[in-house]
């Protein structure tokens, strides 16, 4: 092969290879983004909760793990990460239990026990649903705690139903701006089909904040977290955890932390219906 044609040829090849690349990204961005997704799956059981399933407006039907809480005290409805199980979450569940407080956790659509695929709009759907069954099943407060992907769920959710306050674990500052970092090569900005602007929808959360992060997580950085800290509007704490990264942030003090701040909010917020 000449000189002439493999100067020729050889950008050719490199374009096909970057749009095949792309475009496989593309197709594939769903499966990256919702690791945890199975609806082949059998629904979770847990010591911990009962077995509970919600209906969605768009008639999807969601498990969950529920334990109710005493008469009047708060309850935690709690939105997990993207490859996460409810069952996991026995620890917090008994630790809030002790103090009377209540613990909802869901299976979001496209994940075991619940029908449907995943999305950004369905999620969002998901995290209304929840709301409301959660909401005409308890007298006391409820504050939404969300983790990873699932804060996304948790800001837009406080911003739509009259949540007390909001936790946030390893929160980021939105899908898209993640996919910008991980991905500088490539045009997210264009391809993202589930951005999930926590940026865009924070303001709107009046509510008192606690934001926790690690700071040796190396899936969501903690700059992506301080940034929407930074943005969201008073009341809101930050807590740090230097030895702490992505997978390993709960821990004793994490969780004194979160009974501490949801028994800490003022007793006399009347309820509004959502």
């Amino acid at each position: 092969m000449s000189v002439t044609k493999l100067v020729l040829i050889l950008p050719l090849m490199a374009a096909f290879a970057y749009v095949s690349l792309v475009g496989l990204m593309y197709l594939s961005q769903r499966a990256l983004l919702y690791p945890g997704a199975s609806p082949t799956l059998a629904p979770e059981h847990a010591r911990w909760g009962e077995s509970i399933f919600i209906r969605t407006p768009d008639g999807e039907t969601l498990h969950g793990l529920y334990r109710r809480g005493e008469s009047g005290k708060p309850s935690v409805l709690f939105f997990l990460g993207n490859a996460d199980r409810a069952s996991n979450y026995g620890f917090l569940a008994q630790a809030l239990a002790a103090r009377g407080i209540g613990l909802l956790a869901i299976s979001y659509r496209g994940y075991p026990g619940s029908t449907g695929s995943p999305s950004e709009d369905g999620l969002l759907t998901d995290g209304i649903a929840a709301f409301d069954w959660l909401f005409i099943r308890t007298e006391g407060q409820i504050v939404v705690l969300g983790q990873s992907l699932g804060s996304g769920v948790a800001i837009n959710t406080a911003a739509q139903r009259p949540a007390a306050a909001v936790i946030l674990v390893s929160a980021y500052l939105s899908v898209l701006s993640l996919a910008q970092t991980y991905y500088p090569f490539v045009p997210v900005a264009l391809l993202v089909k589930d951005p999930f602007r926590s940026d865009l929808r924070i303001a709107k959360l009046r509510q008192p904040k606690l934001f926790i992060h690690g700071r040796r997580d190396d899936i969501i950085p903690l700059s992506s977290g301080e940034a929407l800290y930074c943005i969201a509007p008073e009341p809101k704490q930050m807590r740090i955890y230097d030895g702490s990264g992505h997978n390993d942030i709960w821990n004793d003090d994490t969780i004194g932390q979160v009974i501490r701040f949801v028994e800490a909010l003022k007793r006399d917020i009347t309820r509004a219906a959502p």
